[in-house]
């Protein structure tokens, strides 16, 4: 299936929030930490058994070294940003903590910017400042 990266985009941003509303109810029971090792594990599965059924395993010699490496940064900076998350769940309501977490929308255009080389246009600008009042006005 060759799906627009649109649709694709609105499916993370659908189960991003199915992610605070479920991860909300079982952080209410466990540690944080926990919460998260745990969720990691059903991400693991998950991955394995798609790239199973789409028969995508690569050999690791096939594999870039660049690309391993920058997978390997950002699987850290998902881990600390969940780990925060789930601890910001149990101490805050979902509706406050998840638009404070959207503000990586704001850190993701400026680094986009600085180390990516992306142009700034003015609507992606106006949009990443409204994305920042609107976080800010929620969550304040």
């Amino acid at each position: 299936m060759n799906l627009d990266w649109r649709t694709y985009a609105f499916g993370s941003a659908a189960f991003a929030a199915l992610t605070a509303i479920f991860g909300k109810v079982g952080v209410t029971e466990l540690n944080s930490n926990l919460a998260t090792f745990i969720r990691t594990l059903v991400i693991l599965a998950v991955g394995a058994l798609l790239v199973t059924a789409r028969g995508e395993w690569q050999r690791p010699d096939t594999l870039s070294s660049k690309g391993v490496t920058f997978l390997i940064l950002s699987g850290v900076a998902t881990g600390l940003s969940w780990l925060c998350y789930y601890r910001a769940l149990q101490l805050a309501p979902a509706s406050r903590v998840a638009p404070i977490d959207k503000l990586s929308v704001v850190l993701v255009v400026i680094f986009a910017v600085a180390f990516l080389g992306e142009q700034l246009t003015w609507r992606v600008g106006i949009g990443a400042g409204l994305v920042a009042a609107g976080a800010l006005l929620m969550a304040l």
